[in-house]
């Protein structure tokens, strides 16, 4: 293949919808751009796109595939993403690499939940969005509506380069406004017929020609100038206020496609070659430290890894982009996270299964290598020359959905952590942890779907079987009121006993709390609990009736109850401990007496506190369609949601609210089923707050029965 140069190379994203045709817009691509001699079908399970084994299973894409067209003399490479909002990961991966997004919309669905959802990412990065209305040959079609949609969810600046004369099983002929000529797809691809617009569309076409025009003379002063010195624009001033608008997202240009019979691909490629913006056009992606990396292939070499995959017979292949300089096989770089070497022993460019060895990929490039060491994703490798450059790492988004798993047959259990470890790595926005305190392992992801796409890997890739379960809540115990208690350990077996007494008493902590003034406080230790809150030790003994060595045992027995609580087994957390008398034994005392003296104690004097469940409370906002907001907000009030606020976006509405995590078990699939799937929500841990009193009632019932089972 040939070397590209950073101004032959375009770099796009396929982004919209489930079903709106990205897959098969992508081998019409492949075809077009001759990477492909024969286009495949989703149905026929042959497509480059869509080749992994859960895709052909499901037959819909579950992650991002990297492809490439060559065409014109140009390299276009394109993204292909999935369109269940579960997999939004790739989208944000795809956005954060591309420099355009080509947004696929059903043109008889008009804008749906994908194209929203999709849409906001896309926005949130910045990035130029050119719409792709496809299916331009479906029964069902209606362009006016679609467009309509477009410009109402989107704004004004949605602005027509083609539209269809014969959309519908006929479809074959658009009117391009760009070029203002008729133009004529064959089906099944082939060369283009151009033809002059026929005096029934002439006037319609130069009314949206002129809003055309108008739009891309306000891509810069000098064209807006020339728009109004010359009462328009000239075909090549007219291509160059379009890359201009695209570039600073004034313009949204909509194309018409029937990608399934290869029409009007061709054209859309010559509009990205013409009008998208090559990778050193666009803003430089910033550094650790804030300041822009623009591609130049004079620079030192840097390149971003976005994306790993396991491939049989491969293992683990890296993609990355080609952020400055030029990468070549052979080539040491430096892994700028851990300062590590790493050798580039081959390098190849992919076109999803298909993969080809190249000799060099330069600045703006996509390309990949196996057999790397340690680095993986969000990671950057450096010219030795410049080991300390950082790209910016890709923010995935935060996981709604949560669940416990476990291995049916205990043998499988290590097994199956490397399975999950191998699966976070090809799809980063799977969380996998291991909570001590809830003893069980816990896997977060972007919503059912997404978990249970997991589960089919599992189940088919790695043959582990599974179980999947609601996790624990995270629960703390504190205490509301002081107590005193005291116990005497004492056990005699023959030889030496056990011998210890230990009185103390115990009160809630706070800043400014109260000494106590009944007796004298020594010494404090004070502890940050690794679970939250503090726990404050007070020596308060006078006189040796507990000698000092004994007072770290005393703490263990204490802190022993407090990572199990009296209450649930929870965490404790916030209280303020006074050691102020007890008996000692000059032969049968030791550190395992006064351990459990000091823990039964505690234990007691505890129970005697006002002791209260607290809970982990979560900020949480909704993002919901203005007409959808009465349910969700119903359905929050239902969850012993606070509602903090709302505020206007757009057309939606973000409800700010706090809700216990106890009521947010499965809440993505709840919220989804009520909005259509078009409301989005985030999580995040605020604080911990006390239980109402019936809810405590049936925790400690719960508590109370699962340990009898245990028993």
């Amino acid at each position: 293949m040939k070397v590209y140069t950073t101004n032959e190379l375009r770099n796009i994203a396929l982004i919209g919808g489930a079903k709106s045709g990205k897959t098969i817009l992508s081998e019409s691509m492949l075809f077009e751009g001759g990477v492909i001699s024969r286009r495949g079908t989703i149905e026929d399970k042959n497509t480059l796109s869509d080749y992994k084994e859960i895709e052909l299973d499901k037959q819909n894409s579950v992650s991002s595939t990297v492809l490439y067209a060559e065409y014109q003399g140009k390299k276009i490479n394109f993204i292909d993403t999935p369109g269940f909002a579960d997999y939004i990961g790739e989208v944000v991966t795809a956005l954060n690499i591309a420099d355009t997004a080509l947004m696929v919309v059903n043109s008889h669905n008009g804008v749906e939940v994908g194209t929203e959802i999709s849409w906001k990412q896309a926005e949130k990065l910045n990035k130029p969005v050119v719409f792709v209305a496809n299916q331009m040959d479906h029964e069902k079609v209606n362009f006016d509506d679609t467009y309509n949609q477009l410009k109402e969810y989107f704004g004004d600046k949605v602005i027509l380069a083609q539209y269809p004369v014969n959309a519908g099983p006929e479809f074959d002929t658009v009117i391009d406004l760009v070029q203002m000529k008729m133009l004529k797809f064959p089906v099944g691809g082939g060369k283009t017929e151009v033809a002059e617009i026929p005096d029934s569309e002439k006037d319609k076409a130069e009314e949206l020609h002129a809003a055309l025009v108008e739009a891309a003379a306000e891509g810069s002063e000098e064209l807006m100038e020339k728009y109004f010195e010359n009462e328009g624009l000239e075909k090549t001033e007219i291509q160059k206020g379009i890359k201009l608008g695209v570039l600073s997202r004034s313009l949204f240009p909509v194309f018409c496609t029937s990608a399934k019979q290869n029409q009007g691909v061709g054209r859309l490629l010559e509009f990205i070659i013409a009008s998208i913006p090559a990778p050193n056009e666009v803003p430089g992606r910033k550094n650790s430290e804030g300041k822009e990396v623009t591609c130049n292939a004079d620079d030192q070499t840097a390149l971003f890894i976005f994306k790993t995959s396991i491939e049989p017979h491969l293992g683990e292949v890296c993609f990355f982009k080609v952020f400055a300089g030029e990468i070549t096989e052979g080539m040491d770089l430096i892994n700028s996270d851990t300062g590590n070497k790493e050798r580039i022993s081959q390098l190849f460019i992919i076109a999803g299964k298909n993969r080809e060895k190249v000799e060099k990929a330069v600045a703006g490039d996509i390309a990949a290598t196996i057999k790397l060491k340690d680095s993986k994703n969000n990671i950057t490798l450096n010219s030795l020359k410049n080991p300390d450059l950082k790209i910016e790492k890709i923010v995935y988004p935060e996981p709604v959905y949560f669940t416990a798993i476990k291995a049916v047959n205990s043998s499988d259990d290590e097994k199956l952590g490397v399975a999950l470890n191998e699966i976070h790595k090809t799809d980063p926005t799977i969380l996998i942890e291991y909570s001590r305190e809830l003893k069980q392992m816990i896997i977060s992801g972007q919503g059912e779907l997404h978990i249970n796409t997991l589960k089919w890997i599992l189940d088919n890739v790695y043959k582990i079987e599974t179980t999947f379960s609601t996790p624990k809540i995270p629960y703390r115990e504190t205490i509301t009121k002081s107590a005193r208690a005291n116990y005497r350990h004492k056990k005699q077996s023959g030889g030496s006993g056990q011998f210890g007494e230990v009185h103390l008493m115990i009160q809630p902590y706070s800043e400014n709390m109260p000494k106590p003034t009944d007796f004298p406080i020594r010494h404090t230790d004070t502890y940050d609990l690794d679970w939250g809150g503090k726990l404050v030790f007070n020596n308060c003994i006078v006189g040796g009736a507990i000698d000092a060595r004994f007072m770290p045992a005393i703490y263990k027995g204490v802190m022993e109850r407090m990572e199990e609580g009296p209450l649930t087994g929870s965490y404790a957390r916030d209280i303020s401990v006074y050691i102020y008398d007890g008996k000692m034994h000059p032969v049968d005392s030791n550190e395992i007496s006064f351990k459990l003296a000091g823990r039964h104690a505690f234990s007691t004097a505890f129970k005697n506190a006002g002791p209260k469940i607290m809970e982990p409370i979560y900020n949480v906002e909704v993002l919901v369609p203005e007409e959808m907001m009465g349910n969700v907000m119903t359905d929050l009030q239902g969850r012993r949601a606070i509602i903090m606020g709302m505020e206007g976006e757009g057309k939606y509405q973000r409800i700010k609210a706090r809700v216990p995590l106890a009521e947010m078990n499965r809440y993505s699939t709840a919220l989804s089923s009520l909005s259509s799937g078009r409301a989005t929500f985030s999580m995040k841990f605020e604080e911990y707050a006390q239980v109402p009193n019936d809810v405590q009632v049936q925790l400690l019932k719960a508590y109370e029965e699962a340990q009898k089972e245990e028993d």
